[in-house]
């Protein structure tokens, strides 16, 4: 199945774009895992400032909504260890940190990882985290409602530019888990 591109007029397939990706992101990019063929993964430049996904929907449509994921990262604690691990929910939903997050990695206490540890440890903006090329350590928690979209629009890696990738591939991604009920309804 390929992209559906009508409402992106810069949309290019993202190994034609590696010099536009953050290195992290490139590099996932240039060795891909999956056996989604890596051309499906289309890049979509858009400006910074519609970064933040309701401005972004607002620019491009509402419909997008449906269709559009976050990358959050997390820090889970237990005793003096800290793991990292980031999370792919629908951006109608928010994430379970204190009740799925928590028991998937196994801490006594997790949260939003601070701004500076989320960008210093993955090489990626603020506001444009994405699953593509994280850390290849780290547990990626992916809602199973992200998956079983046929496309999804996530960040870039920066706040310039989204990635518009199949739901399944995320599956694929290193260190990936499928779980239910990681989104939960915003509000």
């Amino acid at each position: 199945m390929r992209a559906p591109l009508g409402h992106f007029d810069s949309a290019r397939p993202a190994p034609e774009c590696l010099d536009t990706l953050v290195p992290p992101v490139a590099e996932a990019v240039r060795h891909w895992p999956g056996a989604v063929p890596v051309d499906q993964l289309v890049y979509v430049d858009t400006e910074p400032e519609w970064a933040d996904t309701a401005t972004f929907v607002e620019h491009y449509g509402r419909e997008l909504l449906e269709r559009s994921a976050n990358c959050v990262v997390v820090a889970g604690r237990r005793g003096g260890e800290t793991t990292l691990a980031a999370c792919v929910v629908l951006s109608t939903t928010r994430v379970d940190v204190n009740g799925v997050v928590r028991r998937q990695l196994g801490v006594r206490k997790a949260s939003f990882a601070p701004m500076e540890t989320a960008t210093g440890e993955t090489g990626m903006e603020y506001g444009g985290i994405t699953p593509v090329g994280l850390p290849g350590d780290w547990p990626l928690l992916v809602d199973a409602a992200v998956v079983d979209l046929p496309y999804v629009l996530v960040g870039s890696g920066r706040r310039r530019g989204k990635l518009l990738v199949p739901g399944k591939a995320f599956a694929e991604l290193p260190n990936a888990v499928v779980l239910e009920g990681l989104g939960v309804a915003a509000g």
